[in-house]
């Protein structure tokens, strides 16, 4: 894995995440680990309104702290109530911490690969709406991460499961003095759930 992104998972730390947090995550927790223990795909799509900021830093990171757990099987999606772009302050933010993004088409929903390790496959964001057929249409957890989402879309079709895991917008600090350090701190809060979500998964394979 790259040695930058090594390093900000290095200070995650259990103790950062209060417990009232960890009893929302534990829904998604237990919903990895009973695939795990019978041995099948993992299929979890991060789902946010725009799916432009918020679920694809979701996306990535739940995909890079299930290979740095050794959990198998995991493929992570993301999608939006609506299809807009990945908004340019998330790949600043990722190449920042250690991702290597590259821009494989220019358009106004450009398509990006996010590479956070030497072997594995990138990662591939654009914006799309959740039920894209670029993303599973059944047999998969729907995470909400906005708010207006988790309202606005109260059953996700073809989901096993709904967890409403939701992060404060960024996108609030747009064009402001606080821009850069919100953004970080909003994918670093993201990330280092994801690394507890991951690191309590027993993995018996």
């Amino acid at each position: 894995m790259n040695s930058e992104i090594l390093k900000t998972i290095s200070r995650f730390s259990e103790g950062n995440i209060s417990m009232e947090r960890k009893n929302v995550l534990q829904s998604l927790v237990s919903f990895i680990q009973e695939k795990s223990d019978a041995k099948t795909a993992i299929r979890l799509n991060f789902i946010c309104t725009h799916n432009s900021r918020r679920s694809h830093l979701s996306q990535i990171w739940a995909q890079t702290m299930s290979t740095h757990f050794g959990i198998p099987n995991v493929s992570c999606y993301s999608g939006g109530t609506e299809a807009t772009a990945m908004f340019p302050k998330i790949v600043d933010t990722l190449s920042y911490q250690g991702f290597q993004v590259m821009k494989l088409s220019e358009s106004t929903n450009p398509v990006f690969a996010v590479k956070f390790d030497e072997v594995e496959q990138p990662i591939i964001c654009f914006s799309k709406e959740f039920n894209h057929d670029f993303n599973p249409k059944t047999f998969f957890g729907a995470v909400m991460t906005c708010d207006h989402a988790d309202e606005g879309c109260p059953m996700v079709t073809g989901a096993e499961a709904r967890f409403s895991i939701t992060y404060e917008d960024p996108k609030r600090f747009d064009n402001t003095d606080l821009q850069t350090e919100k953004y970080i701190e909003r994918s670093l809060e993201i990330g280092q759930e994801m690394w507890w979500v991951f690191q309590s998964i027993k993995n018996c394979n």
